[in-house]
């Protein structure tokens, strides 16, 4: 197997980073890279931008306003999108309910939320872990019971990122108690303004506001807003978890590490920094490239690959590695800077940064906290070991 670009792939990517370099704005660059939680307000113009060129969709089908793009066309974008710098946009809107919907959504809601959602205009959330439901999806309590022309809903979510700013969440309840727990879930779109919705924020440990618990007390729900057929809820929420096969390996965002690392060594040279100290830390950044190109063709190799149940226990596999190497990345990061990322927010901060560092260090404390949570989230990697030794041992 040639895993080579092809000149035409070399071509569209040199298009794609151009876009990137003139059209991203650097402010939202800057606020990327450094590792701040980024809101819908953030993100807004950046999305609207997107939109306008026609690329806010990568893996949308063209026919509901997606680019049209070959698998390795959307793998470049991804990869090009991370060395930017550019930060997700309403990453749950457009990854995840939007194929949903174009999947098995009736004609009604399709007409009612692609579009806002490809405009920016429609931002979701995603209800479907619970205080005792979290990977194990089939024993949530949440319980949705129709009555006359709407469900009325009952239960609680939690860690549900962007729930503050959502417009709606994608909601996995129980329809039906009599049967077993897989076969009784469906899945509803709940509108966050509506009565008996409460949210209350939850501090992670990275000190910042990006996930939540969110109340649902007798909310009711259109029942045109149940996405395809009552009690199929746990077919599409494999196909939501399955439709990224290769987004959780996190190859753009592992190479922008890659990429700038270098260059915090050489700052810290200058700093101080020993020689013997300076040659540990390169070793350690070649030893992670090393592990960062075998995973990228591993993720190149799922492309190319026919669909299997393989392919499966491969998306396992790539999350575990990708979530990993995030972990070494920006710990790699905090052990170059040290002490100097101590601010997580701004050089005002602490009086322990110098002045080759302090563009450098803001953040970084905060987004190593926060990719604690890469292990976790997209489904904890012990539950992925479970699915790799299922798919390919069990079977």
């Amino acid at each position: 197997m040639d895993l080579a670009f092809t000149k035409d792939d070399e071509a569209f990517r040199a298009e794609v980073r151009a876009f990137l370099k003139h059209s991203l704005p650097p402010e939202i660059a800057r606020r990327e890279a450094q590792g701040f939680h980024l809101e819908r307000k953030d993100v807004a113009e950046w999305q609207h931008i997107l939109y306008q060129k026609g690329w806010v969709a990568p893996n949308w089908p063209a026919e509901y306003g997606g680019t049209g793009w070959t698998p390795i066309q959307r793998y470049l974008f991804e990869l090009e999108y991370g060395l930017a710098n550019a930060p997700e946009i309403s990453l749950i809107a457009l990854s995840m309910v939007g194929p949903v919907i174009y999947r098995f959504g009736s004609s009604h809601l399709k007409e009612r939320f692609l579009q806002p959602i490809l405009q920016g205009d429609a931002w979701f959330c995603q209800g479907f872990s619970e205080p005792q439901a979290g990977s194990d999806l089939a024993s949530l309590k949440t319980q949705a019971i129709r009555d006359g022309d709407a469900y009325v809903l009952n239960g609680q979510k939690t860690w549900t990122t962007a729930a503050h700013f959502a417009d709606y969440m994608i909601c996995l309840a129980r329809t039906n108690l009599q049967v077993k727990p897989q076969a009784g879930l469906s899945m509803l779109i709940v509108p966050m303004d509506a009565p008996g919705v409460t949210v209350r924020p939850i501090e992670t440990i990275d000190g910042d506001h990006s996930v939540n618990e969110v109340f649902l007390d007798n909310v009711r729900v259109p029942a045109e807003y149940l996405i395809g057929e009552e009690n199929a809820g746990w077919t599409q929420a494999k196909f939501l978890l399955g439709n990224e096969r290769t987004h959780n390996a996190y190859i753009g965002i592992l190479k922008r590490y890659l990429a700038r690392i270098p260059a915090l060594i050489d700052a810290e040279i200058d700093n101080g920094l020993t020689r013997m100290t300076a040659d540990m830390l390169r070793h350690k950044h070649a030893r992670l490239e090393i592990d960062v190109n075998a995973l990228e063709w591993s993720v190149l190799r799922t492309l190319a690959s026919d669909e299997s149940p393989a392919l499966v226990a491969a998306a396992s596999g790539l999350k575990v590695r990708g979530s990993e190497y995030l972990l070494r990345a920006s710990d790699l990061e905090n052990e170059i800077l040290g002490l100097q990322t101590a601010p997580r927010f701004t050089p005002q901060d602490s009086g322990l940064l110098h002045a080759g560092a302090s563009l450098a260090a803001p953040g970084r404390t905060t987004q190593y906290l926060y990719w604690r949570a890469s292990t976790i989230f997209g489904g904890a990697n012990e539950i992925q070991r479970n699915i790799i030794w299922n798919t390919m041992f069990r079977a």
